[in-house]
């Protein structure tokens, strides 16, 4: 274990910190609640980000972008969403700083330079984007309109935590407009699935698709679709939503189109998201006490090689032999580093490239030479094999498929190991004090249960799974009727 890493039985929470600064994935920030997000963390969301936008464009979306400031007229007129989000706002209500007269070399705001209209950084963009359309739509030949924007944005946030919750943070929010209800539930759906099938095919994380219940949604939806994914403490974290919005917000800013017969109708809305959150989630469900362990998919470096020399005439002649296998690698598509700098010992590099979670490793020497052979060791489980020169980089290709492989169904035999069904409070709360992760219940469907079970336990109802099984039972708490189980869990 590493000196520099709290082991996660001795405090998990720390653990998660040490990780993120020791791996070099971000810092804290001058700003408070505001983190830095170093150049190897944002190399890890820029590989997130390219797979995610490809994703997006396949299925027929645009990207564009959309002020960060919102006027506070246009941000209240959708009342549920101004609502939801106005404890969250940051806000600018002066637009010019003067020289201080009183205190020599310092600014203060200058109190003429009041705006007329307070503006309101952006803590989601539905408003600023909706009133756009509204320019921009008339007609059922405008529609689809399929557009994404990567963007920042502030919710004022007083506990944060780096990636999991900060004041700022990256993300990319899509809004769409659609002629009929049908046509927008569909895309709600197709984004989830997108979201599902990133999650678990690049950053090796299963995750349960469900729907979110009225306490729960997005503020201003109709419904909000989720997909939930379980850390390695039994703590369940919400990895991307996507909302189907009705006409809620055509209505509040008029947004109408003429459809086929030349008859009036508001159109349909729906948004989704998934921000650097997804990072945190990244490193609490695959890390372990040593560092990060990184899914290679994603990985910002997937390979690197570190030679083992004495002397310039051994580390020119391991390079010479090694160059052909880099380039071989890279031609395969393969992050490749080889590092032979003298500024530090092998041993070092070999601890500093487990923190940051590298995929594979190759070590080679010059009696690795004579032999024709290197060792190979692989960041999952730690494995090391002896593995000939011959093939080496195809080698490589095909261990690396097979450590994303193994590092999805670990996740998912932990997350299905804790999944437990109760019937009964005493048997809710024990597991969620001695097992955690998800447990499955039957809820009565009212939201004063719902909360009385958050003020009892911390756990909220995390989704009801989308094509749940149907069954008859009694609520844990008041021993109403219900028709299905939905899934509790304590969340970040």
């Amino acid at each position: 274990m590493s000196k520099e890493i709290t082991s996660r039985l001795q405090d998990y929470s720390q653990w998660y910190n040490d990780l993120v600064l020791k791996g070099e994935l971000a810092d804290y920030s001058a700003v408070r609640g505001c983190m830095v997000i170093k150049p190897y963390g944002f190399a890890l969301w820029e590989n997130m980000r390219d797979v995610l936008d490809r994703k997006f464009k396949d299925t027929g979306h645009v990207n564009a972008y959309f002020p960060l400031l919102v006027p506070k007229s246009l941000f209240e007129a959708e009342e549920k969403n101004a609502e939801g989000f106005a404890k969250e706002c940051a806000v600018v209500t002066h637009y010019r700083l003067k020289t201080d007269p009183e205190k020599h070399g310092k600014l203060m705001v200058d109190p003429e330079a009041r705006l007329e209209e307070e503006l309101i950084i952006r803590p989601t963009s539905e408003a600023i984007i909706w009133n756009t359309y509204k320019g921009w739509i008339q007609s059922y030949r405008d529609l689809p309109l399929l557009i994404n924007q990567w963007a920042n944005v502030m919710r004022w946030e007083m506990r944060t935590r780096l990636f999991l919750r900060t004041a700022e943070f990256l993300w990319q929010e899509g809004h769409t407009a659609h002629a009929t209800s049908e046509e927008a539930v569909a895309e709600t759906v197709q984004m989830l699935d997108v979201y599902a099938d990133f999650v678990e095919k690049y950053m090796a994380l299963p995750v349960i698709k469900g729907v979110k219940t009225e306490s729960e949604r997005f503020a201003g939806a109709v419904d909000t679709y989720c997909i939930e994914a379980l850390m390695q403490d039994g703590k369940a974290l919400q990895a991307g939503t996507s909302h189907f919005l009705g006409q809620n917000f055509a209505k509040a800013f008029d947004v109408k189109f003429s459809d086929k017969n030349n008859k009036l109708d508001y159109v349909w809305a729906t948004s989704w998201g998934v921000s650097t959150r997804l990072i945190g989630a990244l490193v609490m469900a695959h890390s372990d006490d040593d560092g990060l362990i990184l899914p290679p998919k994603i990985a910002p470096l997937q390979v690197v090689i570190v030679p083992i020399y004495k002397g310039d005439e051994q580390r020119g002649m391991i390079k010479e032999v090694m160059a052909p296998v880099v380039k071989m690698l890279k031609e395969l598509g393969i992050s490749v580093k080889y590092d032979d700098s003298d500024n530090s010992r092998p041993g070092w590099k070999f601890a500093e490239y487990e923190k940051k979670g590298v995929p594979v490793r190759i070590a080679v020497g010059a009696r690795d030479l004579e032999n024709n052979v290197v060792e190979v060791a692989r960041r999952d489980t730690k494995e090391k094999m002896s593995v000939s020169m011959d093939g080496i980089a195809f080698y490589v290709k095909t261990l690396l498929d097979e450590i994303q492989l193994h590092m999805f169904e670990k996740a998912r035999i932990y997350r299905d190991e804790h999944i437990t069904k109760v019937n009964t409070w005493d048997e809710f709360v024990n597991t969620l004090e001695t097992k955690a992760g998800f447990v499955s219940a039957h809820w009565d469907g009212t939201a004063e249960t719902e909360a009385t079970i958050k003020e009892k336990t911390k756990a909220t109802i995390r989704c009801i799974p989308l094509n749940n099984e149907q069954e008859s039972g009694k609520c844990i708490l008041t021993g109403k009727p219900s028709t299905q189980r939905v899934l509790f869990a304590q969340a970040y």
